[in-house]
């Protein structure tokens, strides 16, 4: 059942998220913007020395892309600018532009082969994630060495920590000293790497605590600029990178043995395997109602975290907007 958090403007809000149902921005085609390469959510068109990433509505899960989630690429366009104005004294970022509610221009980075997960509780539903690795026995988790006798959804006793993982069609946990090893990076690369990782969090904790919202864990894409300048890529601390919980009712439900209420992916997660899906299983079918209430969760984060209402476009043609507000952007 849909809760309505939104409080009085809920119902008129999840009737413009409805409205958008049949227009979700699924796939992009956009002229002269380059070649353009199409990832999990974003579509991105390079342009040499700078690309434009378009965030659409595609819906992944368990590496597997399964629908639409109507302005669900504005909110994680929108929440990642904001996040990286808000760390921008911890870190630089690629970011140049944002000219669209869907789109961020960014520089060209030499990106490292590896994506940085930093974790402060034992949760998680994927093969990578810490609670699916310690339930099955692994106490040696990417260089950590983990107590025995936790529960799921508990806060880690020694603290946030780093598990990497390689990128790929599937990632693959990797631990630091093999992420040396290989030549993913220096030790001196790793070790700031994993300095700005921990400092980028922390205060990702700060300001989510300040919202009522645990920040659970995120992972973090980074690589070097021209001048050798390690710089934050991609998105940061977005519904799709990070997990949230509700603070409010964590310790609660924590004691019950229940899931914590969540504004994030993960939710659509738990859902498909309550429907019985798990990997290489019979896929359920999305219903509008489930793309509805991951819609209004995104949103929900959105305006918990910045603190600003989300606009929703009067346009329904997201596509020609994207295509008149990139057009300073055009290459031929």
């Amino acid at each position: 059942m849909l809760v309505s958090w939104l409080m009085g403007t809920s119902t008129t809000l999840e009737r413009d998220v409805r409205a958008f149902l049949a227009t979700a921005l699924e796939s992009t085609n956009l002229q002269n913007l380059g070649s353009r390469y199409v990832g999990k959510v974003r579509d991105v068109y390079s342009q040499g020395e700078r690309s434009i990433l378009v965030a659409t509505d595609r819906q992944s899960a368990f590496d597997i892309s399964w629908c639409s989630v109507p302005l669900k690429g504005q909110v994680l366009n929108q929440v990642s600018a904001w996040w990286f104005k808000q760390v921008a004294e911890i870190m630089p970022s690629h970011v140049i532009d944002v000219p669209d509610e869907n789109a961020t221009v960014v520089r060209r980075l030499d990106m490292l082969k590896v994506e940085i997960v930093v974790r402060a509780y034992l949760a998680g539903s994927t093969s990578t994630s810490a609670w699916v690795n310690y339930s099955q026995g692994v106490r040696s988790f990417c260089g950590n060495t983990l107590p025995e006798g936790l529960a799921k959804n508990q806060r880690l006793p020694s603290g946030p920590i780093l598990t990497p993982t390689t990128k790929g069609e599937h990632d693959e946990l990797i631990a630091p000293s093999e992420i040396v090893a290989r030549g993913f990076a220096t030790q001196a690369q790793w070790d700031e790497i994993s300095e700005k990782a921990l400092a980028l969090f922390g205060h990702g904790q700060e300001i989510a605590a300040a919202r009522g919202l645990i920040l659970v864990d995120t992972k973090y894409e980074m690589g070097f600029d021209k001048a050798g300048t390690l710089t934050l890529a991609d998105e940061v601390h977005t519904p799709d990178s990070s997990r949230y919980w509700i603070a409010s009712s964590y310790e609660q439900r924590l004691a019950l043995g229940l899931e914590p209420e969540s504004l994030d992916k993960e939710f659509f997660r738990l859902w498909l395997r309550e429907q019985g899906f798990e990997y290489g299983g019979p896929k359920p079918q999305i219903t509008d109602e489930v793309r509805v209430m991951l819609a209004m969760k995104y949103i929900d984060l959105h305006e918990r975290m910045t603190g600003e209402r989300f606009v929703v476009p009067k346009d329904p043609d997201i596509s020609a907007r994207l295509q008149r507000n990139l057009r300073e952007y055009q290459v031929s």
